[in-house]
């Protein structure tokens, strides 16, 4: 009887931990670049000041939201909330380029050129105001699939900027990022059942002994 309740033991453990690595891995799938998920909130990073980023597809997903890539063609509506208050007293804008060196998710400010070759790129581009209020919406509709670099900038009235770079992809599924995740998962998974189950079979012998 100690054996099986020892055995389930181990599995349980097993159970839990491969739950708790997919949630940890799988939540890390949905961000890259400025943005990023924080306790299943998508949270961009503009400097040191931080906003929730929320995008929606009305037409398409009705009021599904996504964190950065957009699941198909069309209409989209990004929304950011201001988290730190000091980006209430600083102009904000928005941006959204072609990602025409096929940079990926690894992007940061340096690798998309000058500002003449980021105005080169430019889809969309929301001028940039106060929003005292904390909010900004924008609306682009995208009329093809394909790989995109958003850009928030925010100016503190000392003249310092601030800008957050995030990839994202419109229409497009990388199964690939997924594989990888996965593979991950079970391989770090399987190490540390081996580790238990090991421990497990050791306490046996010294029980037996």
């Amino acid at each position: 009887m100690s054996n099986k309740n020892s055995s389930s033991k181990v599995v349980s453990t097993f159970s839990f931990l491969l739950l708790m690595f997919s949630c940890l891995f799988t939540s890390q799938v949905w961000a890259h670049g400025g943005v990023s998920v924080d306790d299943d909130v998508c949270i961009a990073k503009i400097g040191p000041y931080k906003a929730h980023f929320t995008g929606y597809q009305p037409e398409a997903r009705a009021t599904q939201e996504f964190c950065e890539d957009i699941p198909v063609v069309g209409s989209a509506i990004f929304v950011l909330d201001f988290i730190s208050d000091d980006l209430r007293t600083m102009s904000t804008d928005f941006r959204v380029i072609k990602d025409v060196n096929e940079i990926g998710n690894n992007a940061v400010l340096e690798d998309l050129g000058s500002a003449q070759d980021i105005e080169n790129a430019t889809i969309f581009y929301q001028e940039g105001i106060l929003y005292p209020r904390g909010t900004i919406n924008a609306e682009y509709k995208f009329t093809e699939k394909g790989r995109y670099i958003g850009i928030i900038k925010s100016i503190h009235p000392d003249g310092r900027e601030y800008t957050s770079v995030f990839p994202f992809q419109v229409g497009l599924m990388n199964y690939m990022r997924y594989v990888s995740v996965f593979l991950m998962i079970i391989v770090i998974s399987g190490a540390v059942f081996l580790f238990f189950l090991r421990k497990h079979k050791m306490a046996e012998e010294e029980a037996a002994a």
